[in-house]
């Protein structure tokens, strides 16, 4: 999501919206459960469960499971290169699995210092004679749900579609109709299927669809959609979930890995509370995400770096109130706050009392600026004025962001 506030400096905030990402045999798990065509496989993990022991195969695909790609041309902190390999030694396996579990793989998708490794997928080996590319996404241009099919699949697709655009295929899917059987065949013309494999091809793409829809995915990318000598199957598989959709996807979202999600969006999850970590030093409590972003934006005007997006929501209460300020006072980074709120549905006097009783539970010692306006605003600044603390009350935004900045320059 891109500012819309054209007036300010074009020093533009990206924020990312936050769903639900799985780890690629956590997908996996998902498509077997829908009939979709993939390789068996197994679990090691850091924990002690051990699923090679009754998992056999003539040649085994050995996958460190992060949520990054590149891992195939990774490299781990300890030396060791790659994070798939293949062999057809069983004996080979342990020696391998070791030198991942436990430690971080580094490739062009994750931080510098690379990510932890918990687990790996050991999987059946299958012979691939050709390699596709499939992908259904929600798309706001569209309006809808689109299938990005390439006949170069198992690389980038970004590069395929700068080099060569004329090998990708967009199509729109009406959400009523879905798709049906003459636009699975014409996509699977595109991606070249013949014969008996265009067959097979035709019924995957429908089993997809219907993944789709069921779990409410705003993504489903399998790269390679892959032809063997036998069949067409998805042998890698990426899939992401709109929040939204979390109170009627239970059994998915419990599925999620959060160890490698940053520790203060997990805390500001379990409170409702809309939270995405920033690199400055002005914690923001905001009230809508339009809001969020104008606070943002103003602050940066007035020539401060804003540490974070934190959006408490509508129907906020005392105890989020509080929960946000122990997630803003634990950023070592934040050296002061501005609280702009807005209230429209939230009550002023609600955001005021929260302000108070986790100012004097946390013992607060960084400025802290509020600005209140709407609903019940002159109750909430009298229990602010009569609080005893110092905190700085703000006629406006700009006077506020101003405050903030002032406040640690």
């Amino acid at each position: 999501m891109t500012s819309l506030w054209t007036k300010l400096p074009r020093t533009i905030f990206k924020v990312p919206v936050r769903y639900l990402n799985l780890l690629e045999y956590q997908s996996k798990h998902l498509l077997k459960q829908s009939g979709v065509a993939i390789q068996d496989f197994c679990i090691i993990d850091t924990e002690g469960n051990n699923g090679l022991n009754a998992f056999n195969a003539e040649e085994y695909v050995i996958k460190a499971q992060i949520l990054a790609g590149g891992r195939g041309k990774g490299s781990f902190d300890n030396g060791f290169k790659g994070g798939v390999h293949i062999t057809k030694n069983r004996g080979e396996i342990e020696n391998i699995v070791n030198k991942m579990l436990g430690h971080r793989l580094i490739t062009k998708q994750t931080p510098k210092d690379g990510i932890a490794v918990t687990k790996v997928m050991i999987a059946n080996s299958v012979n691939i004679v050709r390699e596709t590319y499939l992908s259904i996404i929600m798309d706001r241009q569209k309006n809808g749900p689109v299938v990005i099919a390439s006949p170069a699949g198992g690389v980038d697709i970004e590069t395929v579609a700068e080099q060569t655009p004329h090998l990708i295929k967009t199509v729109p899917v009406d959400i009523v109709e879905g798709i049906t059987d003459a636009k699975a065949a014409d996509i699977a013309d595109f991606l070249e299927f013949k014969g008996n494999f265009r067959d097979k091809a035709i019924e995957e793409i429908k089993k997809l669809w219907k993944l789709f829809l069921v779990v409410d995915a705003t993504q489903l990318e399998i790269n390679p959609f892959a032809e063997t000598d036998r069949a067409v199957i998805a042998v890698d598989a990426k899939l992401n979930f709109d929040d939204n959709a979390k109170f009627r996807q239970e059994r998915v979202f419990t599925m999620g890995d959060l160890s490698e999600e940053d520790p203060r969006e997990v805390e500001a999850s379990k409170y409702n509370l809309n939270y995405i970590g920033m690199h400055g030093n002005i914690g923001c409590l905001v009230n809508g995400a339009g809001l969020a972003m104008a606070t943002m934006d103003i602050i940066k005007l007035n020539g401060g770096e804003p540490a974070n997006f934190l959006d408490v929501g509508g129907g906020v209460n005392e105890k989020q109130v509080s929960a946000a300020f122990q997630i803003l006072t634990k950023d070592k980074n934040v050296r002061a706050i501005l609280v702009n709120v807005f209230g429209g549905i939230v009550n002023c006097a609600t955001i005021a009392n929260g302000i108070v009783q986790s100012c004097k539970s946390s013992k607060l010692t960084i400025p802290l600026i509020v600005r209140l306006e709407g609903t019940n605003v002159n109750e909430a600044r009298k229990i602010i004025n009569n609080s005893g603390l110092p905190i700085q009350t703000a006629s406006n935004l700009d006077d506020a962001a101003m405050k903030a900045v002032n406040s640690i320059s």
